[in-house]
């Protein structure tokens, strides 16, 4: 299994998106993410947040919350465990990304972007303020099959 982290960063009523469209062979080629990765050896999920944010954006998270683990399972690709952080403070100055273009976007237009279909259910978790979640997506390559949050199944 693959652990790994997604960090969204709040300005107000935007977030910084990256639209994925740089890196070679990308699960997440031309959607729109926030910014994370995959641990490296001896990583706590904050280690690896505040490094992911730091290499991909060049800001320091200030008060990274951590908001839920969402597992991924598809029959195309490796089951990913993915911690999710939320940070509304950071220092330092934005830089380019060698992964895709950073862009600050209202809050309000995320949904609306090519993304991975479980993705609008987090991000709905997270608007509403559930303080912390366990979200389970399965999928068949692009098609999001079920969903079950903190061990129940959703409607999708």
């Amino acid at each position: 299994m693959i652990d790994s982290t997604l960090c969204y960063l709040y300005r107000g009523d935007e977030v910084l998106m990256m639209h994925r469209t740089r890196k070679k062979n990308d699960m997440n080629h031309d959607k729109w993410i926030a910014v994370g990765g995959r641990f490296e050896a001896g990583e706590s999920p904050e280690d690896c947040a505040l490094r992911e944010v730091r290499e991909e954006t060049g800001l320091t998270m200030l008060d990274a919350a951590y908001r839920g683990v969402v597992t991924f399972i598809n029959d195309q690709y490796e089951t990913e465990r993915m911690h999710l952080f939320t940070c509304e403070r950071w220092s330092g100055e934005m830089t380019d990304c060698d992964e895709g273009e950073l862009v600050w976007l209202p809050k309000a237009e995320m949904n609306s972007l090519p993304m991975w279909e479980g993705d609008r259910i987090f991000h709905r978790l997270l608007d509403e303020g559930v303080p912390f979640f366990e979200l389970e997506l399965v999928y068949s390559g692009e098609k999001l099959l079920s969903a079950s949050l903190d061990g129940k199944k959703l409607e999708i």
